[in-house]
């Protein structure tokens, strides 16, 4: 099975559906707002005139926000209707911006390029069955002291929604719609594999990345599980049997 063409071939379906939806809301990013949350702008800091690789863009917007804040950007993603919508996007902003369409972790063994922040974010280590190349892929593209920042969903939601914890070989593979208000009933396959917190951390670790500082959170920007509710002024909640459960976590780490 080739879980790469499924799973570009699903986000193109995707991309093409967020773009008209009021999740993203292009409209108003194209308006100058930034697409950025607290918690990533807290914890990645100031990124004027850094060159700052995206990894798993998306279409972009989060991208085109460092930009706007003076980062030399450039973005990676598999969907190439993602990557051609982020083109589009900086084109119209006047933003200068590289975009590569590359599965993450061939981009890792071809790229020759030296950064000085890789970054990424949310729903975005569920689509790489190895995480070790994609520790090396990160370590690689960094300079000397340069700085890494992962902001995830927890996997704890995944486990109370019946989804492994630890890593496996063998992918979960389903039929599902996308998370946005318009997705409708259309249907696609999305092969994802689980990945545990150790996991992740080690799998850095051992590709040099000093690790400065681990979170979690229990409030999420977005509302895109079941169950949660809004928190004025914090964002969305999930409360089991009258305890917070955590929906957020986050990586900082500095290449050695």
């Amino acid at each position: 099975m080739d879980y790469l063409a499924i799973n570009k071939d699903t986000w193109n379906k995707r991309t093409k559906i967020h773009i008209d939806s009021k999740f993203y809301d292009v409209e108003k990013f194209l308006a100058g707002a930034s697409s950025l949350n607290e918690v990533e702008l807290t914890e990645v800091g100031d990124v004027k005139g850094m060159r700052l690789l995206h990894l798993q863009c998306h279409f972009g917007q989060d991208t085109l926000s460092w930009a706007k804040l003076g980062a030399d950007v450039t973005g990676v993603d598999l969907s190439s209707e993602a990557i051609n919508k982020a083109k589009s996007l900086a084109e119209q902003l006047k933003l200068s911006a590289n975009f590569i369409c590359d599965d993450v972790l061939n981009f890792g063994k071809n790229n020759q390029e030296k950064y000085d922040i890789v970054f990424t974010s949310y729903g975005v280590l569920c689509w790489l069955a190895d995480l070790d190349t994609w520790a090396k892929t990160v370590s690689d593209a960094l300079v000397k002291g340069g700085q890494f920042n992962l902001v995830e969903f927890h996997p704890f939601n995944d486990v109370l929604c019946g989804y492994a914890y630890f890593p496996s070989i063998e992918p979960d593979i389903e039929k599902e719609a996308t998370y946005t208000e318009n997705a409708g009933d259309e249907k696609s396959t999305v092969i994802t594999w689980p990945h545990s917190i150790s996991e992740v951390i080690n799998a850095l670790i051992k590709h040099g990345i000093r690790i400065q500082s681990f979170n979690e959170f229990v409030y999420s920007p977005y509302n895109c599980f079941e169950g949660l509710e809004e928190v004025k002024g914090k964002g969305f909640q999930l409360v089991i049997n009258g305890q917070q459960v955590p929906l957020l976590f986050s990586i900082k780490g500095v290449k050695a």
